[in-house]
């Protein structure tokens, strides 16, 4: 069977405003998308996400490359013609219809009945939690309510291929994780295969079956948020999903490598030769924080710091340590009230899990 959607070689490129080199927005960028899935385009401004988005929902037309949604190749279909529908981050409803007129909309243009109207339209709002407010104006919905009538208006039509672009980006930061939640919900419980446009790594890594990273155009990295978070392919990645601290590190062997004075494990060997350079990446959560050893003894097995800031966060404590013979790490620390802050100056071991090494360079 083939993928729902598939992008073969896709590239597209814009005049420059002043006459000259022309900007490649999207470089050759080739994926498949099962059946079901909600993949995340995840990176930057300017990466070139949202112009993929909008290739794939016919708005933008490729210089080359094709779209295949199944066994149909689209790429050369007007939009209305491509069976997708999109939720736009403005929400895009219109302000002179009430909820249920809003979401009717489109299957009215497919000249449904009236029954059939009212059956689907009513079935639809009683799934994003809107069943009673059919009657409402969109000026007297709040944020989150308005953008379940723009969710109801696309699902309602049945489409192939959903497409988000950045739908929660308006909302506040409480809000945006409840709509988040109930989005990932109603498109597991539908079943309807999802292309998902945002820069927020949270949103990124809650709600995707895969997430795309996308730097200058390119695709970086394919792969399921443990994936692209544990096992990063490059600096890029691993910088723009969450906080890492990057080390320059020695191969003792290909399981191990030496920072500083100790000597640690890495999470998959590597093949660097014995005595080569290799980029670590240390997330600030996988480090663990203990007391001095007495006498001021120094171990292989972990590091040796002192904390030069201290910032409590609440639920976690975040320390900057200067380590001898590495420089400064950032150490995440995890309900900070029960097991006591520590103060600037403080003498402390770090340890740490297997690391992930990455290529010097």
């Amino acid at each position: 069977m083939p993928a729902d959607l598939r992008i073969l070689d896709l590239r597209k490129e814009f005049e420059s405003h002043d006459g000259g080199a022309t900007v490649v927005a999207v470089d050759d960028v080739t994926l498949e998308v099962e059946k079901g899935t909600l993949i995340t385009l995840l990176g930057p401004s300017g990466c070139g996400k949202t112009t993929l988005l909008r290739m794939i929902a016919g708005f933008e037309e490729p210089t080359k490359g094709q779209i295949w949604f199944g066994d149909k190749r689209v790429d050369r279909l007007a939009p209305n013609l491509r069976d997708t529908a999109m939720v736009f981050q403005s929400y895009a409803i219109f302000p002179h219809l009430n909820v249920f007129e809003n979401v009717a909309f489109g299957l009215r243009m497919k000249r449904l009945s009236k029954e059939q109207v009212a059956k689907q339209v009513n079935d639809v709002l009683e799934l994003v939690g809107l069943g009673h407010l059919g009657h409402r104006q969109p000026s007297q919905l709040s944020g989150g309510q308005q953008q379940r009538v723009a969710l109801a208006r696309s699902i309602v039509m049945e489409p192939r291929l959903l497409l988000f672009d950045e739908p929660l980006s308006n909302l506040d930061a409480k809000l945006r994780e409840q709509m988040r939640q109930e989005i990932r919900e109603l498109q597991q419980r539908l079943g309807i295969t999802s292309v998902y446009v945002t820069h927020d790594q949270i949103e990124a890594m809650s709600m995707s079956d895969l997430v795309v990273v996308m730097n200058a155009g390119r695709v970086e990295q394919v792969g399921t948020p443990l994936e692209i978070y544990a096992r990063p392919v490059n600096r890029f990645v691993a910088d723009f999903i969450g906080n890492a601290n990057f080390v320059e590190a020695q191969v003792v062997d290909a399981e191990r490598v030496r920072l500083g004075a100790a000597v640690l494990p890495l999470a998959e060997p590597t093949a660097v030769a014995v005595g080569g350079r290799v980029t670590v990446v240390v997330r600030p959560e996988s480090l663990e924080l203990g007391p001095a050893p007495a006498g001021g003894a120094r171990g292989e097995r972990y590091l040796s710091g002192r904390v030069t800031r201290a910032t409590f966060l609440g639920s976690h404590a975040e320390y900057l340590v200067n380590v001898e013979g590495v420089g400064e790490l950032q150490a995440d620390v995890r309900n900070p009230v029960q097991l006591g802050l520590l103060q600037v100056g403080d003498e402390v071991t770090l340890t740490s899990g297997a690391l992930h090494a990455l290529p010097v360079g």
